[in-house]
């Protein structure tokens, strides 16, 4: 409860409770992103556990405890390398999300600083390179020492693996007796699409993002590794120093470019908020094309006298901030459509985007659904993205959020290219030159080349060998589209599956003696596919894939027909989609219309049907016995199973309660009429419980169904 509850309304006691929570979430997650360089959440549920403890720490300042998050930066140095303890402490800064906060920080400086509204106050902003933070230390022009920031206070020993980072000078002239120069250690996005490759390529490690990649490099304890990775280095603060390098922060950052040192061309001075916000969204807009990972713009009060007044907190300087971008968007080029045609045919438009960084994993694709997601349209017509179009070249904005698939949410029309035209959507498969319509109330265009279409069948085939289909040991997806480009020992469709071992034993070249394969695998995959000629109705009639009919509705038409020649003569009797057959169909409960008309389609149509057919030659299909319902105490229900069973797997209880003449579903809706909970029950029997609908447990069911 406290950890969903709003700070508002929070017990002492449940505040207590939540504050150790959230130390000991905060603390794991520092040390999974500063320690190990393997973030497991995003920056902005960071962000968002450390803002609920802020808030609760104060609302309850007296619970505040010793190890609180909000004392603390980074985590501890790990184990592995020397520890440096910095002269000055290398703090983290404050964030901020909106135009308000920074509003709210230019109010708290000048209140701060007793300055009126009116008096001219001037910032910089810069970039917040995504990297890892560096401390080096120049003693008589001469690189000393490298220090990563670990908790603040004590760093990292990474000298000898700074001295291999190219951007990182070993001497400077002209520089203060002691310096310590602060950055952030990066890599671009082309090195690190190169590194990944070769990573790739040699079965090592691959890194989710720059920023890992950059920070794993760094930290490797066997510098000859980081030499061979392709580091850079933007400077842009100080640590100790013996004596100024300006006055103002813009003449130090310019100081330090002087002394040889890589800064940001970004950086701006800015005079006030309007300034500040207005770099900040050209920034963002930029973000793409740079070519590294940024997620936001530091402000800095400009006067560094202003800075010294101004101070700390225990954990950051209240003359700077961070303006964070959302997590969830980043701004890109689309540079190109490309159509993947699916299992049922859907042509489904993918952009290409130039790569961006979005919620900490690189996104180049993203989906546009179909052609009126394109067009600027929803499914109902209406006018989406203020009814703006998306053509190849424009600047879009991609939305990511935790693992749903990234999408375009916006298209910016001043940078749109004149001559820009409207994408067409083909009317043709791009796979098979067959027709691509689009039935009416539908919003996907589909190919209508069934299994004539490679995309098509290499899908339709994935579909057939799936778990709930005919599920055949040793031939997965993977397999499914080796055979698929086979020259030898092609399948192209299912019935070729139980012709394998016979064309295997007519060819020279045997699959046992294929890389990957050997004498015991060709053996034990013949064996499986063999156990599998004899097969219930309904699986068969799921494996084949047909539109809209999924597993349970080939289950209840498999008990309705009983066996396949009666529903093969019943579908062609039904062609004309009316007489009594088709009535019949229709008649099935769970059976609507369109499922109907997919099905008479698809065995009416010469090449589909004949490819059924030649699979069904090889197959003993089993008749399925039309349940004895009589007393049964949940014939015609909808039933729900979820959590753990015990007594019986999850297959035995569907199968016994549909041999009861009962539905089973998957999910809890109003139809329901009875969930079966065991242990670990969660959302679904939260979701029947506001609902209404009875809950029973394991013995519960069995007492129902006469079994206890």
């Amino acid at each position: 409860m406290a950890q969903n509850g709003a700070v508002d309304q929070l017990s002492e006691a449940e505040a207590e409770a939540e504050l150790a929570r959230l130390a000991k979430e905060i603390t794991r997650a520092n040390a999974a992103y500063h320690q190990q360089d393997a973030p497991d959440i995003s920056d902005a549920d960071f962000d968002a556990l450390k803002a609920r403890n802020l808030a609760i720490e104060a609302r309850f300042p007296h619970l505040k405890r010793a190890d609180s998050p909000s004392e603390q930066v980074g985590a501890s140095p790990a184990d592995g390398f020397a520890k440096v303890t910095h002269a000055v402490r290398m703090l983290s800064l404050s964030n901020a999300f909106d135009a308000e906060d920074i509003a709210d920080f230019d109010d708290r400086i000048r209140r701060y600083l007793g300055l009126s509204d009116d008096t001219p106050l001037a910032f910089t902003a810069e970039p917040k390179i995504d990297g890892l933070s560096l401390s080096l230390r120049y003693e008589a022009g001469r690189l000393v020492q490298a220090a990563t920031r670990g908790d603040g206070a004590v760093g990292e020993n990474v000298t000898a693996n700074a001295r291999t980072i190219d951007d990182i000078p070993e001497a400077i002239a002209g520089a203060p007796d002691v310096l310590e120069v602060r950055g952030e250690v990066y890599m671009s996005h082309a090195d690190f699409e190169a590194l990944n490759a070769r990573q790739a390529e040699a079965g090592g490690k691959t890194f989710a993002n720059p920023r890992n990649a950059a920070a794993g490099s760094l930290r490797q304890l066997d510098s000859s590794i980081t030499k061979s990775r392709p580091l850079r280095f933007f400077a842009y603060a100080w640590g100790e120093i013996s004596a100024p390098l300006s006055e103002t922060q813009m003449g130090a950052i310019e100081r330090l470019a002087e002394l040889g040192f890589h800064t940001n061309s970004l950086t701006r001075l800015c005079d006030g908020t309007a300034e500040m916000l207005a770099h900040y969204v050209a920034i963002e807009q930029q973000r793409a094309n740079l070519g590294y990972d940024i997620d936001g713009v530091v402000y800095k009060v400009n006067d560094l006298e202003l800075q010294r007044r101004l101070g700390f907190r225990s954990t950051t300087p209240r003359w700077a901030t961070a303006h964070k971008f959302p997590a969830e968007l980043a701004w890109t080029r689309l540079e190109a459509i490309d159509i993947q045609v699916g299992r049922t045919g859907a042509l489904s438009p993918v952009a290409r985007l130039q790569p961006v960084t979005v919620g900490g994993v690189v996104v180049s694709n993203a989906t546009l659904h179909n052609e009126d997601y394109i067009a600027g349209l929803d499914s109902k017509g209406q006018s989406i993205r203020d009814g703006k179009d998306i053509r190849v070249g424009d600047w879009v904005q991609v939305y990511r959020a935790g693992d749903v698939i990234p999408k375009v949410a916006d298209v910016d029309l001043s940078k749109r290219a004149e001559g820009a035209q409207p994408y067409v959507f083909p009317e043709t498969c791009p796979e098979c030159g067959s027709a691509a319509i689009r039935e009416e109330g539908d919003a996907v265009r589909r190919c209508t080349g069934g299994l004539i279409c490679p995309a098509q069948a290499v899908e339709k085939l994935k579909h057939f060998v799936s778990r709930a289909a005919f599920d055949i040991e040793g031939l997965g997806a993977k397999q499914v589209e080796m055979f698929y480009r086979d020259d030898q020992l092609p399948v192209k469709e299912p019935a070729d599956i139980f012709t394998l071992a016979t064309r295997d034993g007519a060819n020279l070249s045997k699959l046992a003696n294929r890389d990957g394969w050997g004498a015991k695998s060709a053996e034990n995959l013949f064996a499986a596919i063999e156990d599998k000629r004899r097969i219930p109705f309904g699986r068969l009639l799921f494996a084949l894939g047909i539109r809209h009919v999924g597993e349970q509705a080939s289950n209840l038409i498999a008990r309705t027909y009983g066996s396949w020649g009666e529903f093969t003569g019943a579908m062609d009797a039904a062609a004309a989609m009316q007489g009594p057959e088709w009535e019949r169909l229709l008649g099935i409960d769970g059976v609507g219309e369109v499922m109907a008309r997919s099905l008479v389609t698809a065995f009416a149509q010469n090449e589909e049907r004949a490819s059924i057919d030649r699979l069904t030659a090889h197959l003993i299909v089993e008749e399925t016995a039309a349940p004895d319902t009589e007393g049964s105490p949940v014939a015609g229900k909808t039933v729900v199973f979820t959590g753990t069973l015990e007594r019986m797997t999850r297959a035995e209880a569907k199968a016994r309660a549909e041999a009861l003449g009962a539905k089973v579903s998957g999910s809890v809706s109003a139809k329901t009429d009875l969930v079966v909970a065991g242990p670990g029950a969660g959302s679904k029997a939260k979701k029947a419980t506001d609902l209404g609908i009875e809950i029973i447990d394991e013995d519960g069911w069995l007492d129902l169904i006469g079994e206890a």
